[in-house]
């Protein structure tokens, strides 16, 4: 149950949101929640790096569920997101902050091309 203003301004930025913003969004919490896992793992609190590194898992999820196999792109976007969390997973396991690192810095990348795509205008989006 949402209870605090804030949390009922997120979901309503993400029930209004164009299908651009949505994914910048996604791009947004999977970039926190690495980072967030990253300094779990520096502080050795094995709580915080497993719980923030599988919700950032379940974004990816997320952004695999949202790719429009329509357009080839999508398959090599899906191999990448698949690579992303299975390295997340072996990161978790292994509370590996380089690997965890590799894929952060995937997900910037990505979501910075994401970013100067949906400023393009006519865009048809792909994820």
């Amino acid at each position: 149950m949402i209870t605090s203003p804030y949390q009922k301004y997120q979901q309503a930025q993400a029930q209004t949101a164009s299908k651009p913003k949505l994914l910048i969004m996604l791009y947004d919490g999977a970039v926190r929640f690495v980072s967030a896992g990253i300094e779990g793992v520096e502080e050795r609190n094995i709580e915080k790096a497993n719980n923030n590194f599988c919700k950032a898992q379940a974004i990816i999820h997320e952004l695999i569920a949202s790719l429009n196999f329509e357009y080839p792109v999508s398959n090599h976007l899906l191999a990448v997101y698949e690579y992303m969390i299975n390295r997340l997973v072996e990161a978790n396991i292994k509370k590996d902050k380089e690997i965890a690192e590799e894929i952060l810095g995937y997900l910037v990348d990505l979501r910075e091309a994401w970013l100067e795509a949906s400023k393009s205008p006519g865009l048809t989006m792909v994820n």
